[in-house]
């Protein structure tokens, strides 16, 4: 059978005051294509379904239709988990209808889904974090252990916890008691968890950048090897660039966010995965580049002309552009790099001169006039850049009207 794999969806998400809600409506419509194109039997969504505990009503209308399309109105399975931007009473709310077309919606740990049986498949089985599907087209269940994020809350509350006790050892002890009792051979065994897993052995991977942190402490640290020997693929959410941590006989896959959602992701190219996979057998996965959604561009230039001439060269995009100078940037200056270009983010004015020492100018004499007073404040907050001449007007301004 084959699965498709994304995750971090973050709809409704901004960077900065952009929306990004038109790019995300394209690379829905993509990501739906790939799962026809490639006729897939299951989708698995493993969290941050959305940015925000309280998302737009245009996001959350993105999320509804793009899951109605993904589940062919009730033919194919579309499971989706709740990650740490969710709030797991809103992912958990539209459930009862939402499994009429097939769609499974988990916003908490632990959670049981009673079976049901719909024309075209059916939960079978179904324990505390455990689901078992049927495929009326397949002659093999699928199991999957289902983990959505969990805060410490959380973990009190489904799993018991001690604050002396390590999520890694409550995670284990968890999977493994579940994967003992439903994943024989027999099946295909997924696991699929918003968490933050790390390979032991290798360096930390790092969190997205504006990302909410998962991590606090070493207490919090997840690694691969705690998963059941019975799992064949254990799709992951949280970080946004593609990574297998596992090995090729056992993925165990980061899909990434469908688009680049901090300048720390500029550059990066966005995937699924698309999954085969029959009992008794390693899974095999292929990565499918998504094509949607504005570049990100972290840029520096040391002139305004060079930086306008990329500007205008690469018109689609967002940028967070550095801008080295000798001078500060005047009003008319920024207002001009602006008007060049319509997806600035964020524009940084840099001096060349990183050699001055504040210290020099620790001593300041006090019976200078006022003019040269501010200048050497200026300068002495300012790496030794002298302030320009709007600055020095303004000044003067400010100064006359005392």
């Amino acid at each position: 059978m084959k699965i498709l794999h994304t995750a971090d969806w973050h709809l409704g998400k901004r960077l900065d005051r952009f929306s990004r809600l038109e790019e995300q409506v394209l690379v829905m419509n993509e990501i739906i294509e790939i799962a026809d194109e490639q006729n897939v039997d299951l989708v698995l969504i493993a969290g941050d379904l959305f940015d925000n505990f309280n998302p737009s009503v245009e996001a959350v209308e993105l999320f509804y239709k793009t899951l109605k399309r993904l589940s062919l109105n009730g033919k194919r399975p579309v499971v989706a988990i709740s990650g740490n931007h969710d709030s797991p009473n809103l992912i958990d709310a539209p459930y009862p209808l939402a499994r009429e077309c097939g769609i499974i919606l988990i916003g908490h740990p632990k959670a049981k889904i009673n079976p049901f049986e719909l024309e075209h498949f059916k939960i079978s089985n179904s324990d505390e974090g455990f689901i078992e599907l049927t495929l009326k087209h397949q002659d093999f269940p699928v199991r999957i252990l289902h983990t959505p994020y969990a805060n410490e809350i959380r973990l009190k509350e489904y799993f018991g916890e001690n604050k002396e006790e390590e999520l890694s050892r409550v995670l284990s002890e968890n999977w493994k008691k579940i994967a003992d009792e439903f994943c024989d051979e027999n099946g295909v065994n997924l696991l699929m968890a918003h968490l933050y897993m790390n390979k032991k052995g290798v360096p930390i991977l790092e969190e997205p950048e504006g990302e909410k942190p998962i991590k606090i402490g070493n207490a919090d640290l997840i690694f691969s090897d705690i998963i059941p020997p019975q799992i064949q693929y254990t799709a992951l959410g949280h970080l946004h660039g593609f990574q297998n941590i596992g090995t090729d006989e056992k993925p165990v896959v980061y899909s990434s966010s469908p688009l680049c959602y901090s300048f720390s992701e500029a550059g990066q190219t966005k995937y699924v995965s698309i999954i085969d996979i029959e009992p008794h057998k390693s899974a095999t996965f292929e990565k499918l580049p998504l094509q949607n959604g504005k570049k990100l561009f972290r840029k520096t230039f040391d002139s305004i002309e060079t930086a306008i001439a990329w500007l205008q060269e690469n018109p689609n995009s967002l940028v967070e552009l550095t801008l080295e100078s000798e001078t500060f940037l005047t009003a008319e200056e920024r207002k001009f790099i602006y008007k060049s270009h319509n997806g600035i983010v964020h524009l940084i004015p840099k001096i060349k001169n990183q050699d001055f020492n504040e210290n020099q100018l620790s001593e300041i004499n006090l019976n200078q006039d006022i003019k040269t007073l501010f200048n050497d404040y200026f300068k002495s907050k300012n790496n030794g850049q002298e302030a320009n001449e709007e600055l020095i007007n303004l000044f003067n301004e400010i100064a006359s009207e005392k």
